[in-house]
Formats: structure tokens, sequence, C-alpha cells
């Protein structure tokens, strides 16, 4: 196979076009520890603040500040407890796939369940609109309501179905899902109808009784009401100025920078 000549690497390297992660700024660490220190007198737990800034901190792109993000919160835990987090950034991570780039691929064959997963998600989520907007959808390809409910929703934001024997995972769940999908939208910008339509998701998952079937997530109620969907909003705002830093705000798609 040839080479990449020296100019096309260069090219492709460039400062300007951002080509790597971006490093975990120094402050980053103080950010977060300030969350956890906000989260605290507001009833929200740990589960909760941490999915929402591990899912803005994966949208920004910087894998040292995950690290750092982890090293806080597993201090004077346990080691099934530093892991079990260590497991749900891996969750996370999944549920952020579908929020900040879905895959390219259609479903060749759909599993029964996950159809069932993922138009079960689908309606408690976007009820009563979710008709309307699977037709929406379909006017912009007649493909595109069948991938995103089987690919996105069915196999990816709605948790599988727990093993009946052996060590039971790290899963996100429906609420911690849609405070994933606020924290990861909210971080791109420019897709405002989305977070929009996220807030509501949460404040659905309470509302239809959906939030009832799973473990609490302590002071997931409140981040579903105005007050708390604000904290939220700006929890993120926070992580995404501090890791942006220089850059002025968000790294997702943010567009080739002018060359200095």
């Amino acid at each position: 196979m040839s080479k990449l000549s020296p100019a096309l690497k260069a090219l492709i390297n460039a400062p300007n076009a951002q080509p790597g992660t971006i490093p975990a700024p120094a402050q980053i660490a103080s950010v977060y520890a300030n969350i956890a220190k906000e989260a605290e007198p507001r009833n929200v737990g740990l589960k909760t603040w941490f999915s929402a800034a591990t899912a803005a901190t994966m949208t920004m792109n910087s894998p040292e500040s995950l690290v750092q993000l982890h090293k806080l919160v597993s201090e004077s835990k346990s080691k099934e407890e530093s892991v079990y987090l260590a497991e749900l950034i891996r969750e996370i991570g999944l549920k952020c796939i579908g929020f900040n780039g879905p895959r390219r691929n259609l479903t060749p064959e759909v599993i029964p369940d996950i159809l069932n997963r993922g138009n079960s998600l689908w309606k408690s989520i976007y009820y009563p609109f979710e008709s309307k907007l699977q037709q929406k959808l379909a006017l912009s390809h007649p493909d595109l309501p069948v991938h995103i409910i089987e690919s996105e929703y069915g196999n990816l934001f709605a948790d599988p179905a727990s093993p009946t024997e052996g060590v039971v995972p790290a899963t996100v769940g429906r609420v911690l899902t849609s405070i994933v999908a606020i924290s990861c939208l909210r971080a791109q910008t420019g897709v405002g109808p989305q977070v929009v339509s996220h807030v509501f998701g949460l404040r659905k998952a309470f509302e239809d009784k959906t939030a009832e079937s799973e473990t609490e997530i302590q002071g997931g109620e409140w981040l579903a009401s105005d007050e708390g969907s604000v904290w939220l909003i700006g929890v993120v705002d926070r992580i995404v100025e501090s890791i942006g830093g220089v850059q002025g705000g968000t790294s997702f798609a943010p567009g080739l920078r002018g060359k200095l």
C-alpha cells in the first residue's frame, strides 16, 4: 500500500482542522467537583449528575477529561464501585453514539424484542406525537424512522433485558437515557428542538410511570422540573465552556477554523 505524501498528512493534521481529541483543561477537575458539590443540596445523586457530565464530556471529545471525572467520583469508593462507574461510562458511551452520530447502516434483520423495546421507548419519549413524528421523518426518507427506531432506540437507547444469571452489567435506564440525551444534544449546539423534545421526554418518564419500573434515580424527578432542567443544562454549559476553552465552546462539528 502506498504511503500518504507529507503534504497530505500535514493537511489532514492541520491544527485548524482539529484532528485530535481535546486535552483535559487544568480546571476541569474543579468544574466536576463544583458540580458534585451543587448536586448534593439539590438531592441529585452521584449516578445522575455523573451521567450528565459523562455525556457532555464525551460529546466534547475529551478522553483525558473523562479520566479526571472517573478519578473524582472513584475517590473513597471500593474497587467494585469504581469498576461499576467505569462500566457506566462505557454504557453511556454507547448511548452517545446514537445521539452524537448514528450508524450509517440499516439493520438487515430485526429481532422482535429489539423492535418492541424501540417502539416502547419511542412512544414513552414522544407521546402523544410519536406517530406524527414518524410521518415527518418519513418525508425525508421512508427508511429513516425505521432505522432510527430499530437501530437507535431499540439497539442503543433501550437497555437490553437483564441476564437471568451471572453478573448483571451496569445499565443506563429510561431516566438516565433522557438525561444523557439532553446533555449530548446541548453540548452539540444547533439542535434546540431536539433538546426540547428530550426535556419533555424526561418529564414523560415520570408522567407515564416508566421511571417507577427501574431503580430510583436520585434527583431525576427534580431534573424533570423547570428548575432542575435549568440546572442540568447549566452543568453541560460549564463543562463545554471549560473543555472548549480558547476554542470558544463546543468541539462537536465546529467546522474548520481560520488558519493563524
